[in-house]
């Protein structure tokens, strides 16, 4: 796998907000709606053994069930995901987040 995967649901505060995080580091990403495809459920599920969204999906075939913000961040870190301007999602204060989530 060479790209990022996150799946989720728009109605889901987590989900919400790992998109953001990753739109704000630079990192590519392709988000699967559990809602507009359904048979992904399952995927979602068989890949982290439970139901919690968001689940992600990293190109070294590592996971995350609804990570944190800093989670996130060392992740697209370590993997060298981000550009250089998307530093600036290390700052992403409650302000920014949409309304209904939690970093």
């Amino acid at each position: 796998m060479s790209e990022t995967i996150i799946f989720g649901a728009d109605w889901c505060g987590d989900c919400r907000r790992a998109k953001l995080i990753f739109d704000r580091a630079g990192a590519p990403y392709r988000y699967v709606d559990l809602l507009q495809d359904p048979a992904s459920v399952e995927v979602a599920r068989d890949i982290s053994g439970r139901t919690n969204i968001p689940v992600i999906v990293y190109p070294d075939r590592s996971h995350q069930v609804e990570p944190s913000n800093a989670d996130m961040l060392r992740k697209i870190s370590e993997l060298g995901l981000g550009t250089a301007a998307g530093e600036g999602a290390k700052r992403i204060g409650d302000d920014d987040l949409p309304a209904g989530t939690a970093p």
